[in-house]
């Protein structure tokens, strides 16, 4: 017994010496591991009387209990002591100025979709939204695109390789797909905006082969043409923050509406400079009209009862005239100078309360 606490008084002493991690893992490996002290006296049980063995091993296992213990609180302090000299080494000083970071803006379009949303919230609109990839039947065929239309054609339209049954696949070429995907799923009355990327096989200073649009759509059983150039020229008026500004609507042609029209906004083209306003000129600037029959019978919708209107317009294209943006190609350029110019407040969220854009502009 002498010699157990003999060894116990070494081992532990060992093990509260230790000044690091190697040190506390020398002294464990000299007391327990494979050759160590307290391993080399338990394989001499093998040589006691089962009397003397039971007393001994009792010993030697509560040696090995307190070893293990003390290894165990010894480590807790070293861990301890190390993580206190590392945040005493890395203190920093908070009475001293912030570097100057790099501040984040809002992308044009970001903005100018929330500015929509804000103006067409505030008249009951609700956002719907739906895949870029389509298919023909809600691109194009319940949209009353006729066979052989040039929006079906492989130069206007980026065309997906035919899956193994033959369905032919595409990125839609406008948002109008979710309008067809809201009359199948919804019940009207409908009043939904869709904002969304779309692509088309283009690109110059005006177009590029992914755009954003926004379209509209009402569909309930009273709604006509009068609603529809109600709500656009509030629409104009809102987002141009210019009161009194004129409007005009010119017959045009649309597959999926009948009657269609363009709406044209007042302008001044004066001195190669363009202003929104009413300067006696006009600038088209969206397409719209009453929604098909057609288009209402391909979404198990009776023409006879429900009607409606729909419209649509390129957000690049109200954004450039809002903010004076001269080339579209630059929307998409990643040019962080662009980004820091036109840019917007993160928090600055556009609103008929606060404003729709006037402290958000970084220039």
């Amino acid at each position: 017994m002498s010699e157990i606490d003999q060894l116990r008084g070494e081992v532990l002493a060992a093990v509260n010496a230790a000044t690091d991690v190697p040190a506390l893992e020398e002294a464990r490996v000299e007391a327990l591991g494979k050759k160590g002290r307290v391993t080399g006296l338990m394989k001499n049980l093998g040589t006691m009387s089962p009397d003397e063995r039971k007393v001994f091993g009792q010993l030697l296992n509560a040696l090995k209990t307190e070893i293990e213990t003390a290894i165990s609180a010894q480590r807790a302090k070293l861990d301890t002591a190390a993580l206190d000299a590392k945040l005493a080494s890395e203190t920093m000083d908070v009475t001293l100025p912030i570097r100057p970071e790099t501040k984040g803006s809002l992308h044009p379009i970001s903005q100018t979709i929330d500015e929509m949303a804000a103006i067409f919230g505030a008249m009951g609109f609700t956002i719907a939204e739906g895949p870029d990839v389509e298919d023909d039947f809600h691109n194009f065929t319940a949209l009353n695109f006729p066979p052989g239309h040039p929006a079906r054609e492989m130069h206007d339209t980026f065309f997906l390789p035919p899956d193994q049954e033959g369905n032919r696949y595409l990125l839609r070429t406008h948002t109008s797909p979710v309008q067809i995907r809201t009359m199948l799923n919804e019940k009207p009355p409908i009043r939904v905006i869709i904002p969304g990327r779309t692509y088309r096989c283009d690109y110059d200073m005006t177009h590029t082969p992914m755009f954003h649009q926004i379209e509209g759509l009402v569909i309930d059983t009273e709604t006509n043409m009068a609603h529809l150039k109600g709500c656009l020229q509030e629409f104009v008026r809102m987002f141009f923050g210019v009161d009194d500004l004129t409007v005009r609507f010119r017959p045009s042609f649309f597959p999926f509406t009948e009657p269609s029209a363009e709406m044209d906004i007042g302008c001044s083209r004066a001195g190669g400079e363009l202003k929104i306003g009413n300067y006696g000129d006009w600038l088209e600037i969206l397409g719209c009209g009453m929604v098909h029959p057609n288009v209402l019978k391909a979404c198990n919708l009776d023409p006879e009862v429900y009607q409606g209107f729909a419209f649509g317009m390129g957000v690049e294209r109200v954004a450039m005239l809002k903010y004076g943006i001269p080339d579209l190609r630059t929307f998409f350029e990643s040019d962080l100078r662009w980004l820091k110019h036109y840019g917007f407040a993160a928090l600055d969220v556009p609103s008929l309360t606060s404003g729709l854009s006037g402290g958000g502009l970084n220039r």
